[in-house]
């Protein structure tokens, strides 16, 4: 006898259930959601936004105040919910509608993706400039990564002042232009966006050779570069792929001021590096931490109380800085300028002249030493000859209450002073 074979029958419903990963989302008016753009055309945008149904965005929903659409097939957007479905069963869309939404998520997709972003500058300072993102947002380009040829000479500049003038000219200059830049960091608690000039010109090669190289170096490491750049604050240093700001404190054990003194733009150079941070973001290098300390050795032939020559370089009104030798600084307080009260330092001493001084301190913490013009002035004879103010007084304490006891016991005075050189034991006749 023939068995009939035991068959489960399917159902078609539950088949489908199990074949659907994630169910059709459904949506309502106010929603932001994100979506691709399937197709475009004059007066339409289709868009996938995981629905039962496209997308669309019509009209005047297309339209951006002061700013154009630049997207393409396959682009992914933000988009507002108008309608969850409309009599055609499409889900209406708007990007008009999305705000500052929108932008915060074209910004970190550019940030992500290492795009180029436009803005336009609307504001300058000494910083920097501050530009319009759109959508509400406005962001900042620090002045160190703009491109160096933008506001800064080629060769330099002739002292901190004109540079500074000259800096300030250049970013007023910007306001009202377009950049081509790239997000470096996004903040959206503090409403912050920072962007760079210089890294929107960097090509997938020295991209990845900044990669390479950010993988293998560590504070301390020694590397090899190019000067890309002078600043008023200090070089930019171009080394194996890697920017980054040796600063004016970090070119010289020498004091320094103006950093196009010591180097001009293209010169090679050896670094140390002290400091990354932000993953890279910014790098940190110093000069003169590859080169010997004269501290150490020029310490050594000096000591308090010593005499050397030295020359004003900059008056303050709390003294004068003065240097002595190549890597070795001092100051002259204010109260060390003269005996007399000083008022203006500039009326005792001139920047550019010598003048002979005396060491009255040693300091190892700031490398500089504490000295003194009054003592070098001061006539020694006159110190010696003139009896101290101290020792004139201690003779009057000593001398006058004898006087005053000789009185009271009816001796006088000449008798007194010769008891004193006869002695206490000697008898004195009257």
């Amino acid at each position: 006898m023939a068995t009939k074979a035991n068959t489960t029958k399917s159902d078609p419903i539950a088949d489908y259930l199990e074949s659907v990963e994630v169910f059709p989302r459904t949506f309502k008016r106010g929603q932001i959601v994100k979506g691709t753009i399937l197709s475009m055309n004059k007066g339409e945008i289709l868009l996938d936004i995981g629905g039962r149904a496209e997308g669309i965005v019509s009209g005047k929903e297309m339209k951006l105040t002061g700013e154009k659409l630049n997207y393409q097939v396959g682009d992914e957007v933000l988009v507002y919910v108008l309608k969850g479905e409309n009599p055609l069963g499409q889900i209406e869309l708007s990007i008009r509608r999305t705000g500052t939404a929108r932008k915060w998520f074209e910004l970190n997709n550019a940030l992500d993706n290492d795009l180029n972003v436009k803005v336009e500058v609307i504001e300058a300072n000494t910083g920097g400039v501050i530009v319009n993102i759109g959508g509400g947002l406005r962001g900042f380009v620090p002045t160190s990564q703009l491109d160096n040829s933008r506001i800064y000479p080629l060769g330099g500049y002739a002292s901190k002042q004109d540079a500074d003038k000259e800096l300030q000219g250049k970013l007023a200059e910007l306001i009202g232009k377009e950049l081509e830049v790239k997000v470096i960091e996004i903040d959206r608690e503090k409403n912050r966006v920072i962007f760079s000039e210089k890294k929107k010109d960097t090509d997938k090669g020295a991209m990845d050779r900044r990669a390479e190289t950010l993988k293998r170096v560590r504070v301390g490491d020694k590397l090899e570069g190019e000067i890309t750049g002078i600043a008023p604050f200090g070089l930019f240093v171009n080394a194996e792929g890697l920017e980054g700001l040796v600063h004016l404190s970090e070119i010289s054990w020498d004091k320094v001021t103006n950093p196009a003194d010591f180097f001009k733009i293209g010169d090679p150079v050896k670094v140390e590096i002290i400091g990354i941070d932000d993953g890279g973001k910014r790098v940190a290098y110093s000069i003169k931490r590859l080169m010997p300390d004269p501290w150490e050795e020029i310490v050594k032939k000096y000591k308090v109380g010593q005499r050397v020559m030295g020359e004003v370089t900059k008056i303050v009104d709390y003294g004068a800085f003065v240097r002595i030798e190549e890597g070795l600084n001092g100051l002259i307080h204010i109260s060390e300028l003269s005996d007399r009260l000083v008022k203006d330092p500039g009326k005792i001493v001139e920047v550019n002249k010598s003048y002979e001084l005396e060491i009255i301190s040693i300091s190892r913490d700031d490398r500089h030493l504490g000295l003194s013009l009054k003592r070098v002035l001061r006539s020694p004879k006159s110190e010696e000859s003139v009896p101290s103010e101290s020792k004139a007084t201690e003779e009057v304490v000593v001398e006058e209450p004898k006087k005053e006891l000789a009185k009271e016991m009816g001796v006088s005075p000449e008798m007194e002073r010769l008891k004193e050189l006869l002695g206490d034991d000697d008898e004195v006749i009257n």
